[in-house]
């Protein structure tokens, strides 16, 4: 991808403001002037990649209104948490494509959530349909950051991620737009053994282990603060392109360090997710005691961005485009 930098990356679309990973969402982020779009992958049971922000969707759809479903109701365990709902897993694709998408986060985005119902879900495929159709349209190519859900969990059960979004992407691009990434660093290493092109970042939370490497090590899994080490991150240069790390890393003393660290080694950094709402900022930041409200969103993007990170992750990509210009 040709873009300005840091990359502007519409997280999940325009999530801000139409209910996550519809296509609106996604028109919306084009037309905000986003440079690439994130999608969560994942996969029903007769092996179709859909595009939640989990395999559980009893909160992003309306599967738990519709009598049909009610016995699909059930609980799992993935990636060492408990959870009772609905899971993409246990429907065909045919089902899923009459279930209706609604806001995830209806108490602080009221006004997203008068959009329920109104669209369906939808598949990877349709989204690189749009994706194409925006660059078209725009004149500029439009990217995607694939965010790979659960490998480990699906491969368990017999849904091989690597190989489907392999499939996929090897068709739709000859790795010019095209980033994968995800919290387990063995499927990016799977993807790209498959012949999928493009940049491959490694995603790392602020606390724990990544879910492969708990469940091949167990209690005795490395932690991710040990793989952003000077030492972690050459390993992780070897194998990897970047970096994706939760804001919270670079909001903290030293995130400017870590950057410098990541970027000593040869990879880039990305950050997520930036949002103006209350609830999201630092304590600092909040502006009244209402979290759907904004606070000064403008001074953590700008905190963020100080840092030199390559991309951003952000709901309102409007207000990470204004931010991005403001630092010149």
């Amino acid at each position: 991808m040709s873009a300005p930098r840091p990359l502007v990356i519409g997280h999940r679309g325009a999530s801000g403001y139409r209910p996550e990973h519809t296509r609106s969402a996604y028109e919306l982020a084009i037309a905000l002037g986003v440079d690439a779009i994130e999608p969560d992958i994942v996969a029903t049971r007769d092996g179709v990649l859909v595009l939640r922000h989990e395999n559980e969707i009893s909160g992003t759809t309306d599967v738990a209104s519709r009598p049909e479903f009610a016995a699909r109701r059930t609980t799992k365990r993935i990636d060492g948490m408990t959870l009772t709902g609905w899971f993409t897993e246990d429907f065909t694709w045919a089902e899923l494509a009459t279930l209706r998408a609604r806001e995830r986060l209806p108490d602080i985005r009221q006004s997203s959530a008068t959009f329920d119902d109104a669209e369906p879900i939808l598949r990877l495929r349709d989204l690189l349909e749009i994706l194409d159709a925006g660059a078209a349209r725009t004149g500029r190519p439009i990217g995607i950051v694939a965010e790979v859900k659960h490998a480990t969990y699906f491969a368990s059960i017999g849904l091989p991620l690597d190989e489907l979004v392999a499939a996929e992407l090897r068709r739709w691009d000859d790795g010019s737009r095209t980033t994968v990434e995800c919290f387990e660093q063995t499927v990016l290493g799977e993807l790209k053994s498959r012949g999928v092109r493009g940049r491959f970042v490694y995603l790392v939370e602020a606390r724990g282990s990544a879910p492969d490497l708990v469940a091949r090590f167990g209690s005795k899994a490395l932690p991710y603060s040990a793989q952003l080490t000077e030492a972690g991150l050459a390993r992780l240069a070897r194998e990897v392109d970047g970096v994706s790390v939760d804001k919270a890393l670079l909001l903290r003393p030293g995130g400017a360090e870590l950057v410098a660290r990541a970027h000593g080694s040869g990879l880039e950094v990305f950050t997520w997710t930036l949002r103006p709402e209350n609830r999201f900022l630092t304590p600092e930041r909040r502006v009244g005691r209402t979290p759907r409200d904004w606070g000064d969103w403008r001074s953590e993007f700008a905190a963020v961005l100080a840092t030199g990170v390559d991309g951003i992750f952000v709901d309102h990509p409007d207000l990470g485009i204004a931010a991005r210009a403001e630092i010149g």
